[in-house]
């Protein structure tokens, strides 16, 4: 599991490793292996050429003493001062001893780089680069230079994952300590690379802010049937999706449904000839959901229309997934009172209706905005997207590590929900329930669109075999 800590807790930690070592230690030990990660980078070092884009704090001290180090194995280090009264003073001095430079023409040395080190800000930045920086880091990123970010790109917060102005996109980073929020979570994530961490020595709280799933994580979630069981035991989820004008819907939550380790599926709504044509072992119903039989989770809302059924859902006893058309003018006193668990999953702009923003505030601050749907509505949610976000009231934020830009299709999210609410109905909780669902989706999505436009349904049809990828079944 990656997990991820905000900038607080970060400098916390490294303030009390700090006062056990030697002065300007744990920079050394940040910068060997900075310089160590771009040299496997580089493959030669020597006659490499390094640009060093230096800020005024600790992140570009880190940039300094690497350029050293690799100035040191021959390569060719030239460093473009931000802030010249201002740059680490013990790390420009190791520069020049190992003969690296102080360029005045930093577009020069940048058009012939083969590697850009991005120590302009650290994790306390804010609010995007600085004006005077910006036609520097344009010019990085129009090389042909690997644009690597020292900690963490400049310009992104790195504990919130906002972009609040002009960033600069790196092609990898290299972070020390511990992940930030920032390099998980979009937009932010996207101007990160490929994600590198460098151990350093922190003693960090063994519950962090915000965590990603892995194969093992995940695979320890999912459900596995025994000998014993059947398919009652293994639970049995209700559906109440569809309508005349989308019947789809059913059929994709269904889809879902039936791949997410549930014994049966009820469906419940007018689609139940278009359920029963694809999917004769549906269990299907056209009267209410209270006259169904028993299930131990409802999914409630894909192609819904005009919401009939979600009130009747909510005053269930056992777990609810709402999604879609279900979370349109949804009661907040309605799901906190509640007895048991209640998933939400909007994308953004349901978010912000539900929220009372707007769309582009929720995609620029999912973070914030996620834990705020879980106070406010006392539920899990979660947030669809680029990243996929899972809060509730405690705990960590989830953050999906797995999708693709090929899921934005028509009934992918349907399917999500059958596949999440399958999952609650064999016993998992909501936050295990949606995080596993959103990374089997993600993968599935990866395999069923494989760098080419998809299908919802072929997204279900590639459940089985990410499972057994995941699981080694």
């Amino acid at each position: 599991m990656r997990s991820a800590y905000r900038v607080e807790t970060v400098r916390a930690a490294e303030r009390e490793l700090m006062g056990r070592l030697p002065h300007g230690a744990l920079m050394q030990r940040a910068a060997a292996g900075l310089a160590a990660a771009c040299a496997a980078m580089l493959g030669r070092v020597y006659g490499a050429r390094v640009v060093l884009l230096v800020g005024s704090g600790d992140n570009g001290g880190d940039a300094l003493y690497a350029g050293a180090r690799l100035a040191r194995r021959g390569a060719g280090v030239s460093a473009v001062l931000l802030a010249p009264d201002r740059a680490h003073p013990g790390g420009l001095a190791a520069l020049t001893r190992a003969g690296g430079r102080v360029t005045d023409d930093p577009y020069e040395v940048l058009a012939a780089a083969d590697l850009v080190l991005d120590g302009i800000t650290g994790i306390g930045g804010h609010g995007g680069l600085r004006p005077d920086a910006v036609p520097v880091t344009r010019a990085a990123r129009g090389s042909n230079a690997l644009v690597v970010a020292v900690d963490l790109p400049s310009g992104v917060d790195a504990g919130t994952g906002e972009v609040a102005g002009e960033a600069l996109r790196a092609d990898a980073t290299v972070t020390f300590g511990a992940y930030k929020p920032g390099l998980l979570i979009d937009p932010a994530r996207q101007y990160a690379g490929a994600v590198r961490l460098i151990p350093i020595g922190l003693d960090l709280p063994s519950v962090p802010d915000a965590e990603a799933l892995q194969h093992a994580d995940v695979a320890d979630l999912l459900p596995a049937p025994a000998a014993e069981s059947d398919k009652y035991r293994r639970g049995v989820v209700g559906v109440v999706a569809g309508s005349a004008r989308y019947p789809g819907a059913a059929v994709l939550a269904v889809a879902g449904a039936l791949r997410g380790g549930a014994g049966a599926v009820r469906y419940v709504g007018p689609g139940a000839d278009a359920v029963i044509a694809r999917f004769p072992e549906a269990l299907v119903s056209d009267g209410s959901p209270a006259k169904a039989g028993r299930v131990q989770a409802w999914v409630v809302g894909p192609g819904l229309g005009d919401g009939a059924g979600v009130d009747e859902v909510l005053a269930s006893d056992v777990p609810v997934l709402v999604d879609a058309d279900g979370l349109r003018g949804l009661d907040p006193e309605a799901v906190r009172a509640r007895s048991a668990a209640t998933l939400l999953t909007p994308h953004a702009g349901e978010a912000a209706a539900l929220l009372g923003v707007p769309r582009e505030k929720v995609e620029a601050e999912r973070l914030a905005s996620v834990r705020e749907l879980a106070a406010r509505y006392g539920a899990t949610v979660l947030l669809k997207g680029s990243t996929t976000l899972v809060a509730d009231a405690e705990g960590p934020v989830r953050v999906n590590p797995t999708g693709t830009p090929w899921l934005a299709t028509a009934g992918s999210g349907d399917v999500l929900s059958g596949l999440a609410g399958s999952l609650l109905a064999t016993g998992l909780d909501a936050r295990d329930a949606g995080s596993a669902a959103a990374y089997l989706h993600g993968l599935a999505g990866r395999h069923a669109a494989e760098g080419a436009p998809t299908t919802a349904y072929a997204v279900a049809e590639a459940l089985p075999g990410v499972w057994r990828d995941v699981t080694g079944g």
